[in-house]
């Protein structure tokens, strides 16, 4: 019986009041969506470190970047569409200054589902991936949301973590999960299948799949897109010879950009990417969405197959 699905962003709105305990450092900023992100919670118990600034993406990163600079532990977020629209900022106060701000982006790829592609962001890995300093990670659970964004807050500089909208059941109960380092989900010598985010569980099945096919396919959670495990994927491509990366988000730019640019400098082998093919979304079910443009299960199986003829 699966797991009951859970909130990334409720894991992460619990974690922050856990870390604000004991952190007298950490405050929190948002901009109008701090109930969505469940940032509010940190703000209904410590209500003299919660900033709203109302919808003002460039102000809260500005608002952010002035408070790092006196010391402060920033988390600031709202959608990732928004968050966008405050790049400069982004850019030169908070990656340039290597400040210690963490900025969470939500409701990401084409899985937000009935908002529509004006609210589907499926290029800001590839935004945020650009800037130099910023560490950019992406949560496949609320276990690994959890970790992930505890230890972001604890490591100094800039980050980018983003989450989705869906509910999804746990892949982690009590693994290590480490800033950095990828984790296998499942071995496999025939083929590797590279996710991250919400495709890891679409990865996980499909690997099913492939298995009663007598086909053993390896499956990596690559949470973290910047810095990349260099050496997990190294080794995946050593030993199976052939790579499937898989993202809810644009084909250019995201994580089967930053496997290729990899494996071409130290490894060549071929890659194959399923993602967004250059396309905006538009309004449905997160499931019908992603089968529709390409990333679900079924394109994960077909793909791997192709492949192995």
């Amino acid at each position: 019986m699966e797991a009951k699905p859970e909130s990334m962003r409720e894991a992460i709105g619990s974690a922050l009041c856990e870390i604000g305990d004991s952190n007298k450092n950490i405050v929190i900023v948002g901009a109008d969506t701090t109930e969505s992100l469940s940032l509010s919670q940190f703000g209904k118990k410590f209500p003299e470190r919660f900033f709203n600034v109302g919808i003002a993406e460039q102000n809260m990163i500005g608002v952010s970047a002035g408070m790092a600079l006196y010391g402060k532990t920033v988390i600031c977020g709202t959608y990732a569409v928004f968050i966008e629209r405050a790049l400069d900022q982004i850019r030169n106060t908070i990656a340039y200054c290597k400040l210690d701000v963490k900025i969470i982006g939500a409701h990401t790829g084409i899985s937000v589902g009935p908002d529509g592609g004006s609210h589907q962001a499926i290029e800001d890995i590839a935004i945020m991936r650009a800037l130099p300093n910023m560490k950019v990670i992406v949560p496949s659970d609320s276990y690994s949301a959890k970790a992930l964004a505890t230890q972001a807050a604890s490591t100094k500089g800039p980050f980018y973590i983003r989450l989705i909208r869906s509910n999804v059941p746990n892949i982690y109960s009590n693994e290590q999960i480490q800033i950095g380092k990828a984790n296998v989900i499942k071995e496999g010598n025939d083929i590797a299948i590279i996710a991250c985010g919400i495709t890891v569980h679409e990865a996980i099945r499909a690997a099913k799949r492939l298995e009663a096919q007598g086909i053993s396919a390896r499956v990596i959670d690559c949470h973290t897109i910047k810095p990349l495990d260099e050496q997990t994927i190294l080794a995946a491509a050593k030993d199976t010879g052939r790579i499937i990366t898989v993202e809810d988000h644009n084909m250019y730019g995201g994580l089967g950009s930053a496997v290729a640019e990899l494996l071409s400098r130290k490894r060549p082998t071929r890659v194959e990417m399923i993602a967004v093919k250059d396309v905006f979304g538009e309004s449905g079910k997160d499931s019908e969405l992603m089968a529709k443009y390409g990333i679900s299960e079924q394109d994960i199986f077909t793909k791997a197959m192709e492949a192995m003829k």
